[in-house]
């Protein structure tokens, strides 16, 4: 039985430093979220991320918006955030309504208080290899690289498949991981043969949101494979990774209780990152 990569130790290490951090240095973090409309996984997320906020000293202020507000109007409200000096660093939590443009809101976001680390010039740092330890960077892609390292995976010379391009997560761990000397293919909707690359990967990230995308044949003998995709089905969250057959061939992080635990862990260390 290969080892099945849980993102709760690795994600209480990530709070345990943020919460020494404010001690040692007497911060009075706050992190603002901003949430348009009434969406049940948005709502479950949120208040994971409050949770998480407020069980290491840290403030959290929810600010819920109507889903008929305008454009103009969330980017007033975004621009108050950026000026408030009492807010260490904020988030708009996605997806938003169909009416409002996802890249102009996270453009308007001032890149000190991106805690999502989306903002172009926090992207920026990251393609361009110089993204530090204070650094606001994408909380996803950075959980993702804290697992691998929690669970000692090797990175450097090998192998590394990625399969899914978003601006979230496949494309910025794809450069995180070519930043730590992996040698990186990323794959999507239009690659031929997907079974070709995932077979030829020591270390597998999926991140399409395509449950069971990934069968136990696709995978290579004792790999590392990291699931990101989440799916609802009713009640259930599902990945990508049929995991029961993957974790009898590989190592494998599940959904639920993966790397999510840790993408809520990394966006707290980003706001006290943000706040000193």
């Amino acid at each position: 039985m290969y080892k099945k990569l849980t993102g709760k130790e690795p994600a209480e290490e990530v709070l345990e430093k943020a919460k020494m951090i404010i001690q040692e240095k007497g911060l009075n973090p706050v992190l603002a979220i901003v949430l348009v409309g009434k969406n049940p996984a948005s709502e479950i997320y949120v208040r994971n991320k409050i949770k998480k906020a407020e069980s290491i000293g840290m403030k959290a202020e929810l600010h819920r918006l109507p889903t008929s507000i305008n454009e103009t109007e969330l980017l007033e409200i975004v621009d108050k955030l950026n000026n408030d000096k009492k807010i260490s660093g904020f988030i708009v939590q996605m997806p938003l309504p169909e009416h409002i443009n996802p890249d102009k809101v996270i453009e308007s976001i001032d890149p000190k208080k991106d805690v999502d680390g989306f903002h172009p010039i926090n992207m920026g740092k990251v393609f361009m290899g110089i993204a530090g330890e204070k650094s606001l960077t994408p909380a996803t892609p950075t959980g993702i690289i804290k697992m691998l390292d929690y669970y000692k995976v090797e990175i450097e010379g090998k192998n590394a498949v990625v399969v899914g391009r978003s601006n979230i997560v496949g494309k910025p761990v794809a450069a995180m991981l070519l930043n730590r000397n992996a040698t990186v293919t990323t794959c999507h909707s239009k690659t031929k043969d997907l079974e070709k690359h995932t077979k030829n990967a020591d270390i597998l990230i999926v991140a399409v949101g395509k449950p069971g995308l990934i069968k136990e044949e696709m995978v290579k003998e004792g790999a590392c494979v990291v699931d990101v995709g989440t799916t609802r089905i009713g009640e259930k969250l599902v990945g990508d990774v049929d995991f029961e057959k993957v974790i009898e061939k590989a190592n494998c992080s599940p959904v639920p209780g993966g790397v999510g635990q840790l993408t809520t862990s990394i966006l707290i260390k980003n706001t006290v990152n943000a706040s000193f």
